[in-house]
């Protein structure tokens, strides 16, 4: 898979991280190095884990669905790419009234909650034969980078949650085109 590729699906996978640091650093408004690093940390770290479990999970079956497996990586990207644009219409925003979401059992909801998305796209590359390696540390640090850019940037801004559904229908779509590429790719398109 080439860099470009893997880079455009780390930032889109990273979209739902950067609008969740976003909003905390509005509702934070005064934002600490101790919090931007753990926020920016366990978001990079889970959105990485989940792409390796992904793919572990994805190479158990993938004999299985080998002939199907641009399709299932189209499928799979599709879900993801139209889920989080009509989460981002929806505006369906949980923020945090009143509590640090850079601590404790806030954290850890909020870091496997901006990572299923990256579950989905491990389990593509193991249908498509991709090894999850340097994805998985791009996409790692990727979404660490973007974290620490939303929680510094929600302090700045103050009320830009519109800045974040934006951001987040933009990942939508290239991940619906890189689904488009892979079918393309596949002689179907």
């Amino acid at each position: 898979m080439e860099f470009t590729t893997i880079l455009l699906i780390a930032v889109a996978l990273a979209v739902d991280a950067f609008a969740v640091a976003l909003a905390a650093g509005v509702s934070l408004c005064q934002v600490n190095s101790r919090q931007l690093f753990r926020l920016a940390f366990h978001f990079g770290f889970f959105q990485a884990g989940m792409n390796v479990l992904g793919w572990l999970g994805g190479l158990t079956v993938r004999s299985f669905i080998e002939a199907y497996a641009h399709w299932l990586a189209f499928v799979l990207l599709a879900f993801v790419g139209l889920k989080m644009i009509w989460e981002a219409i929806r505006e369906v925003k949980e923020e945090g009234a009143g509590t640090d979401p850079t601590r404790g059992r806030m954290l850890i909801t909020l870091s496997v909650a901006t990572s299923i998305d990256s579950l989905a796209v491990g389990l593509s590359f193991a249908v498509l034969e991709i090894s999850v390696w340097l994805p998985a540390l791009i996409i790692g640090l990727v979404a660490s980078g973007l974290t620490a850019l939303g929680l510094r940037l929600g302090c700045l801004l103050g009320g830009a949650s519109r800045l974040g559904s934006r951001a987040e229908i933009v990942g939508g779509l290239v991940l619906l085109a890189i689904g488009i590429k892979i079918l393309h790719e596949h002689g179907v398109l």
